[in-house]
């Protein structure tokens, strides 16, 4: 009787504390839920859009690749590498996408949606080999988050904040110019699409809850939130990123 009274007591603060917090606990329940599998509405991998993005992308990238190596002139070209960053910045969200509900795994190696399991360095490099960037996927995802950015930009533009309060670094990266980002945090590695209107969203294999691929608003990016060591770099922003992927030129893996 006595230990029935005692677990009684412990279960009265657990109740307490749940009714308390019912609001915030229950709109975490529906986040994660969201993403259980079977639930009617939830993401579930899409490898047949995915195929169908890669290879229309593909076909404009040759595209415009010969109409930017007949251009007349510097303002030709210019205008030819715009309209490939515009493609780029539609399509790369879409084919991220395509990844949702894809199973995370710290060793995933998967190849395409839905393909088996995924971890955050694969998902982003096979997302950008997929796009036409030509880059070796196996050794870019084993890399350090800063060189996998270090691969495509430089080190002017990749922007390094540490200890920065989350409120400060979503304001200021919702105002951030337009595109596509590669992010890299304390131990992870991610897309961040800034959509010009104020506001992003944040695209990963996540090793936390709902471990699969999602795509946060700020206020759901809890593994961004909780990071201290954020590096952001505009990959759509860059002419030279652009330039390369136009010509199929074949990116070194930085390796610091």
């Amino acid at each position: 009787m006595r230990a029935f009274r005692w677990i009684l007591l412990g279960l009265v603060p657990l109740a307490v504390a749940g009714w308390w917090f019912r609001a915030d606990l229950g709109d975490a329940w529906l986040r994660m839920a969201d993403y259980l599998p079977g639930r009617p509405g939830a993401p579930s991998p899409d490898p047949r859009t995915y195929q169908t993005l890669v290879a229309e992308l593909e076909r404009w990238r040759g595209d415009l690749a010969e109409r930017h190596r007949r251009a007349a002139g510097e303002e030709e070209r210019a205008a030819i590498e715009r309209d490939a960053r515009v493609l780029l910045e539609k399509v790369l969200p879409e084919m991220m996408r395509c990844w949702l509900g894809t199973p995370w795994d710290f060793n995933g190696t998967a190849a395409a949606p839905g393909g088996g399991k995924i971890a955050c360095g694969y998902f982003v490099a096979t997302v950008l080999k997929d796009a036409g960037f030509r880059v070796d996927r196996y050794q870019l995802a084993q890399q350090p988050s800063g060189n996998i950015l270090r691969t495509f930009l430089e080190k002017p533009d990749c922007h390094l904040t540490s200890g920065e309060e989350y409120a400060s670094f979503s304001t200021t990266t919702a105002r951030r110019e337009p595109g596509v980002y590669l992010t890299g945090l304390d131990t992870h590695v991610a897309f961040i699409v800034v959509d010009g209107a104020g506001a992003f969203r944040f695209i990963h294999a996540s090793g936390s809850r709902p471990w699969c691929v999602v795509d946060e608003a700020p206020g759901e990016a809890g593994v961004l939130q909780r990071s201290k060591w954020r590096m952001l770099g505009n990959l759509t922003a860059d002419p030279r990123v652009i330039r390369r992927w136009l010509r199929g030129e074949a990116l070194a893996v930085h390796r610091g």
